[in-house]
């Protein structure tokens, strides 16, 4: 046979999609540590949405394309009065989800956010009740929103756990969309060649690039990203349910196929089976609206601000001790443009709080910045250091520690003490201490909404494990329509 032609013998889907479809289509979510950490989850994700409504840089992307359209059964933006088709509303969502950089956060070989996929299940999900109901038929329940989080957030977390998105440039979004294409193939009642076809159209597609997120790019896009990645999810598993055939080898195919051109020839390695592994395990961010590795560093310079506070212009430099995924991602110097690159700058998220006792989302705006050079001059002291231990406990899946530590030196040689916090309130080890500040948070974050009476209608429902889960899909947003 003549070296100059191709083999044309259609391969069999890749593995790697065939293990997605078959948990997505075949596991029993059984574990009540994952479905109530999903609840806790939808909580906070809902109110983190809710708070950047009070943001015009982010509530000018909402809304239908056309402006007047009428969709039929549209799904709803929460904190809104939009009625869109479910592929706008799943980028609204994702959008609100994510603006502030305060949801909840996986952190292995590469990070990301997984209730970004809300976005897509969420708009999915409403659109696909109110149809049900007016075809005749059950609603959807708040209990298959629940078990499509757990599956996103496995799916996006395992994907993660030894694979580095970032060490080859791509953002990691990508895992948003293959997470969120699968569970809303799924809701939408895919058969397991429909969702294999609509994993394989994910993976096809060219895939952002993390330019965004770094000095000296980086940018409002990553706050809208997410939103984008999930939206696209929804239309690709509509594509799927409409007959489109898929393709197969996407992954492995030879020169063509995404380990080729986009994964240096390396084929994906996986630590452990799906189940829900992830949610029992993810990341809230309960004290800071902050890029997740800077969260501990944030929480030590809250507890020596104290000690700092009076003597601000006798600080000769402040040591900050981390590890290196903060030290790739977040560590910079230089001027930093805009809320987005504040937001991705460990120095900043530590002067702030060092300064002013705390870290929220309005200290991240330009006016604020502007306001107080100080911060500025504070970071110009700062020098970033490694710790090979909280590097290495950072990856270990017993512990995936996000370790920081603050020291101030002063101009007349006395010091701080070393204050270091190595798991964050969010992480699964302080799970007794955090819960109740994150039903605090949404309570916060509702009342930026709604009235007394409403937020307290929702506050209850959402604590309330057995009747959320028995709530239709559409009944609960319409708790959130404005």
């Amino acid at each position: 046979m003549s070296a100059n032609v191709d083999v044309n013998e259609r391969p069999d889907y890749d593995q790697v999609l065939q293990d997605i479809a078959d948990y997505v289509l075949n596991y029993k979510i059984e574990s009540e540590e994952a479905l109530d950490t999903a609840r806790n989850c939808l909580m906070d994700t809902l109110g983190c949405g809710l708070l950047a409504l009070r943001f015009p840089e982010c509530t000018k992307h909402l809304g239908p394309i056309v402006e007047g359209t009428v969709v039929p059964h549209g799904s709803r933006v929460p904190g809104t009065s939009f009625r869109l088709d479910p592929v706008k509303a799943a980028w609204d969502i994702g959008c609100i989800i994510r603006w502030l950089d305060y949801n909840d956060t996986w952190l292995a070989a590469e990070w990301g956010h997984p209730s970004d996929n809300l976005g897509g299940i969420l708009g999915a999900a409403d659109y696909l009740s109110q149809k049900r109901i007016a075809d005749g038929q059950a609603p959807l329940t708040m209990r298959a929103v629940l078990e499509a989080m757990i599956m996103a957030h496995e799916i996006q977390g395992c994907l993660a756990l030894e694979n580095s998105y970032n060490r080859v440039g791509l953002d990691h979004v990508v895992l948003v969309k293959v997470a969120s294409t699968a569970v809303v193939a799924k809701l939408k009642g895919a058969n397991r060649e429909q969702l294999l076809a609509a994993l394989s159209h994910a993976w096809v597609d060219g895939q952002s690039l993390r330019t965004y997120r770094h000095a000296p790019n980086a940018g409002s896009r990553k706050s809208w990203a997410a939103g984008d990645a999930t939206s696209r999810a929804v239309r690709l598993a509509d594509i799927a349910m409409r007959g489109e055939m898929g393709v197969p080898g996407i992954l492995s195919a030879p020169k063509w196929g995404f380990y080729d051109v986009l994964f240096k020839g390396q084929e994906f390695k996986f630590q452990r089976p799906y189940d829900s592994y992830v949610m029992e395990h993810v990341l809230f961010k309960i004290s800071f609206p902050a890029e997740f590795h800077s969260q501990t560093a944030a929480e030590a310079a809250v507890r020596l601000h104290d000690q700092v506070k009076g003597r601000i212009d006798e600080i000769e430099r402040v040591e900050i001790t981390t590890h290196e995924s903060a030290i790739r991602i977040i560590s910079k110097v230089g001027p930093l443009a805009n809320a987005a690159d504040r937001d991705h700058c460990l120095q900043y998220m530590t002067a702030v709080p060092l300064l002013f006792g705390n870290l929220v989302a309005e200290h991240y705006e330009d006016d604020f910045h502007a306001a107080h050079p100080e911060i500025d001059e504070l970071r110009e002291k700062m020098v970033i250091l490694e710790d090979e231990r909280y590097s290495r406990e950072y990856h270990e899946p017993e512990k995936r520690s996000i370790a920081n530590a603050i020291q101030v030196f002063f101009k007349d040689g006395s010091s701080t003490e070393k204050v270091a916090v190595e798991y964050p309130i969010g992480h699964r080890r302080r799970r007794e201490e955090g819960i109740p500040l994150l039903e605090a948070k949404f309570k916060a974050n509702l009342a930026t909404r709604f009235p007394a009476g409403r937020s307290d209608a929702i506050f209850d429902l959402c604590k309330d494990q057995a009747k959320l889960e028995a709530t239709p899909v559409n009944a609960f947003m319409d708790l959130f329509v404005i």
